[in-house]
């Protein structure tokens, strides 16, 4: 069998599969679970590098509101990438979920992989080939055409090279929600949390601006998460309550933080792509309003004149946000039926 069919074929399998018990207290208003099914979704992510992909990866998991139909590696290592992946679903007794390797890169300004000790110890318990990723874009656009939910996290280098493969199909999307771009705030300033800078190349469209540019030009909704509204810091107070838990998933967290906090010399996680995942889940975690963007050359997000190309939340709501995400994180009680680690 070859490797679409394959997967064709999980994935067939994975759609008759009933959504796991999360045992998450709904203190929100849940967008999607006022539709008849769940959200169909593919998670595209740069996992590895700032821990808050973990986070936002754990919210996913963690959401009933999802049918996550598959998760993509993008950027840099993404072999490595796939292999801690696999082990976050190891861990979580999510290994249904199909794991798909994306365009592998080199840039010697990208980010360091600073969670590779614990991508490296997982299993190798999965093949992956190069540029899976992509195709697995575009097939699940056709097969699933106006449901499909891309959440981009990532450099979008996958989707760059999916446009350019068959541009109709990556229009059978339903929408792309984005982490990225910068409209009026830059990032805040270092010696400063919270006082913010004029606006700048934001890393996961500069990155990759023509794949950038592609996405804003392809005619498919876009919902913009920028520097705007993502910049929520996981103050003491919330890292506190998080560290009484102990699950699967929140002890997986905790190890990763420590990891990217010894490589970045950083304490307090900033959650820019959960923001994404969350106004997946509930738009009124984040509100939106209509914009015209334009992706220059070195990857500045400009608002122009012209037909709005997306929807760009421009200002972040930390209460609403942390009432959604707090519960599902500490209150999920995903486990693992087996060995995750190498001996």
């Amino acid at each position: 069998m070859n490797f679409n069919s394959s997967w064709r074929l999980s994935i067939a399998c994975l759609t008759a599969l009933a959504l796991p018990a999360y045992g998450v207290s709904q203190t929100a208003s849940n967008t999607a679970l006022r539709t008849s099914k769940p959200e169909l979704v593919i998670f595209d992510t740069d996992i590895g590098d700032d821990i808050d992909d973990v986070f936002a990866l754990g919210l996913a998991l963690s959401s009933p509101e999802f049918r996550i139909v598959g998760i993509t590696s993008a950027w840099g290592d993404t072999a490595l990438r796939s292999r801690m992946i696999d082990r976050v679903l190891c861990e979580t007794g999510r290994s249904d979920i199909p794991v798909l390797t994306g365009v592998a890169t080199h840039r010697k300004d990208a980010a360091e992989f600073s969670q590779a000790p614990w991508a490296k110890a997982g299993l190798r318990h999965k093949a992956h080939g190069s540029d899976d990723a992509v195709a697995f874009i575009l097939d699940q656009a056709r097969l699933h055409p106006g449901e499909i939910t891309l959440i981009a996290v990532a450099p979008l280098t996958n989707i760059g090279a999916a446009i350019d493969r068959d541009p109709a199909a990556f229009r059978k999307l339903k929408r792309v929600v984005l982490m990225g771009g910068s409209v009026l705030r830059g990032y805040d300033a270092d010696n400063a949390p919270g006082v913010a800078t004029k606006p700048m190349a934001e890393y996961n469209i500069a990155m990759d601006p023509p794949a950038a540019q592609k996405l804003f030009q392809s005619g498919v909704p876009i919902y913009m998460m920028p520097l705007d509204s993502t910049q929520i810091a996981f103050d003491s107070q919330r890292s506190a309550e998080f560290a009484t838990i102990s699950t699967p998933l929140t002890d997986a967290m905790e190890v990763l933080t420590a990891e990217w906090s010894h490589v970045t010399k950083r304490t307090a996680p900033t959650l820019f792509d959960p923001v994404a995942v969350a106004y997946a889940i509930d738009s009124a975690t984040c509100p939106t309003t209509p914009e015209h963007i334009e992706v220059d050359s070195k990857g500045y997000t400009h608002v122009s004149e012209g037909s709005p190309n997306a929807q760009a939340c421009l200002k972040a709501q930390p209460e609403a946000f942390f009432s959604l995400v707090m519960p599902r994180l500490t209150q999920q009680r995903m486990t693992g039926t087996k060995v995750c680690v190498a001996e």
